[in-house]
């Protein structure tokens, strides 16, 4: 078996900012696409539902179980996860269609942080499956996984591979939303605790 990388744009993603109310910590969550079944990607390589199904359920039922469903920003060219370098934990995986949807916590880490204030600025961000398993041809341009494939993790990465286009959120997050609320309502304040003692003194108002 050798090692298998293929990435796909993160699409579709919302972020939120729920308080962990045992520890009072935020926490980041981004929700969207990890991967897509039955469809070529840019490799080349196609993975059956099949394939994937099983290894999403092995995933939730042991890393992501267990707490443990790390990944790292940009993917290394290792099957073992280097601690660090993780940037993320994958809270739960779901399927849409064809499509597998995972929702993930940004941790703060050095590489968390970064990741964070990638997404808090817009961009577009890739998500990069890592595992092993062998392929077979079935053209000059297309090869399939086989039935010995075994998932690692998912990586964030900054060039995507799967088929498509690359998309902007679908809604701003609420994290993204409560820090504007936040300074507008600072500034607001500050100007009209300034504005009423200048009335109060000099008997002239301004709007």
């Amino acid at each position: 078996m050798k090692l298998l990388v293929d990435c796909i744009n993160f699409t579709g993603y919302t972020i939120d900012q729920p308080l962990n109310e045992s520890t009072g910590r935020s926490r980041f969550i981004v929700e969207g696409i990890l991967q897509r079944a039955d469809a070529k990607n840019h490799n080349g390589r196609i993975y059956s539902k099949e394939i994937l199904m099983r290894e999403t359920e092995n995933y939730e039922k042991t890393k992501i179980a267990e707490s443990r469903a790390l990944g790292e920003l940009d993917h290394p060219d290792s099957s073992v996860i280097n601690l660090k370098n993780v940037s993320h934990n994958i809270l739960n995986v779901s399927w849409k269609g064809n499509d597998i949807i995972g929702k993930v916590e940004i941790l703060n880490t050095p590489s968390g942080n970064i990741l964070k204030e990638l997404f808090k600025a817009g961009v577009t961000l890739g998500i990069s499956s890592r595992g092993l398993g062998s392929v077979e041809s079935l053209d000059e341009s297309t090869v399939e996984v086989q039935d010995d494939f075994q998932l690692i993790c998912w990586d964030f990465v900054s060039d995507p591979s799967t088929q498509g286009a690359f998309m902007k959120p679908v809604k701003e997050g609420k994290l993204l939303e409560s820090i504007n609320i936040t300074q507008n309502n600072k500034y607001s304040n500050i100007h009209t605790l300034v504005r009423d003692i200048v009335c109060e003194m000099s008997n002239v108002c301004c709007v």
